[in-house]
């Protein structure tokens, strides 16, 4: 009834931005978004009502007959979800309805806009809205992924625009489902609050996520650095990067909503909001932190690199020190001159060359290595 619960499949890399054209309007009106062109993907609606004793949910399937229906006079909260941005008939028949505000349109249907909350006054022919704008991250299969997430917050009803199908708020529609939950005993901006919260804490999974990483790549820098785990150092530091990048501005948009001053958000969900200040904090110095053990493994590899070159250097050194008198006694008694005593002596070739020659270079090989011992070279 609520749709699946597996997420996009859209992978995290370089964030996404809209470029306006010079000169042009800003904001997208109604007759602009019913020409703009439509997508193969599928969009899934599904809508939530509930109240202190009561709760209903169903899937869309014929938006305008939806739409021609009212909440339930039993339902104090009405919660419409929308996966997916690319039928522009639903989220023109949505925007018509709710009385949409054009800015906010143009940030919904052109993701990649910095998060942030924008808060628009009613007026004659508008209702008063309240716009946030929040960015989605969590892991599929290991892989991060990043997601923008659009919320629309009238008197009484809740809109969710997510880019892809799927979500993190299993938790908050179970606790929908529970009786006498606070949520069901709470209006509509209490829901804004929890899907946020559930937003902001499903970053602690993924910071673990790099905590576990981190704690590999740094066995293998002491036990086996390679070339290929500096590759996976540097790639861990730059998706540590773009998610601060992207989280950063999320710390910023709760801060500014826990102090918004706006008709349809209650002091109770104002006072709510600061534990979920505290924990984008929390998840903040999480990313900085790992962000510095991720610099710390890169300077980790190098000295364990040029630790390895110098183990290699000394033992080629040893061994050529050694070698190199050897090469000079071998030199001496190779040397063919015709007046030499030792060569024209009867006990020159068996006392010098099977003897004492061999004798004298085991003793220096000997000696030298008795000496680098001393010296704790070896």
């Amino acid at each position: 009834m609520f749709g699946s619960s597996s997420r996009g499949k859209k992978k995290f890399g370089m964030p996404r931005l809209h470029h306006p054209q010079p000169g042009k309007a800003s904001g997208i009106e109604l007759d602009q978004l019913q020409q703009m062109p439509s997508g193969p993907q599928r969009v899934v609606l599904t809508c939530i009502d509930y109240g202190p004793s009561q709760v209903q949910a169903v899937d869309v399937l014929d938006v305008d007959d939806f739409l021609s229906c009212h909440r339930p006079e039993w339902a104090t909260v009405r919660w419409i979800n929308v996966d997916g941005l690319t039928d522009m008939r639903i989220i023109h028949a949505l925007a018509k309805k709710y009385d949409l505000h054009p800015l906010a349109i143009e940030d919904l249907v052109h993701p990649g806009t910095r998060p942030k909350i924008e808060s628009y006054p009613g007026m004659q022919d508008m209702p008063s809205r309240l716009f946030i704008l929040a960015r989605m991250i969590f892991l599929v299969e290991k892989q991060l992924h990043c997601e923008q997430v659009c919320f629309f917050l009238g008197q009484h009803t809740l809109l969710t625009f997510q880019e892809t199908h799927g979500d993190v708020w299993d938790a908050v529609r179970t606790r929908i489902l529970r009786d006498g939950s606070r949520l069901r005993t709470n209006d509509v901006s209490f829901l804004l609050y929890a899907l946020i919260d559930a937003v902001v804490d499903q970053c602690f999974p993924v910071m673990e996520h790099y905590s576990e990483r981190l704690e590999d790549i740094e066995t293998e820098v002491l036990d086996r650095p390679t070339p290929a785990v500096i590759r996976r150092i540097h790639q861990v530091k730059h998706e540590l990067l773009l998610l601060r990048r992207e989280f950063w501005p999320m710390r910023e948009m709760v801060h500014a909503l826990q102090r918004v001053d706006h008709a349809n958000f209650s002091t109770t969900a104002s006072l709510f909001l600061r534990d979920v200040y505290d924990h984008s904090v929390q998840v903040i110095d999480l990313m900085e932190t790992y962000r510095e053990v991720a610099i710390g493994l890169t300077e980790t590899y190098m000295n364990a690199m040029s630790h390895r070159m110098n183990e290699v250097m000394k033992v080629l050194t040893i061994i050529a020190t050694i070698f190199m008198p050897l090469s000079f006694l071998a030199g001496v008694f190779g040397m063919n001159f015709e007046h030499m005593p030792e060569v024209k002596a009867s006990w020159a070739y068996p006392w010098c060359y099977p003897i004492g020659f061999w004798t004298l270079c085991l003793g220096i090989v000997t000696g030298m290595f008795i000496w680098f011992r001393r010296k704790a070279w070896l």
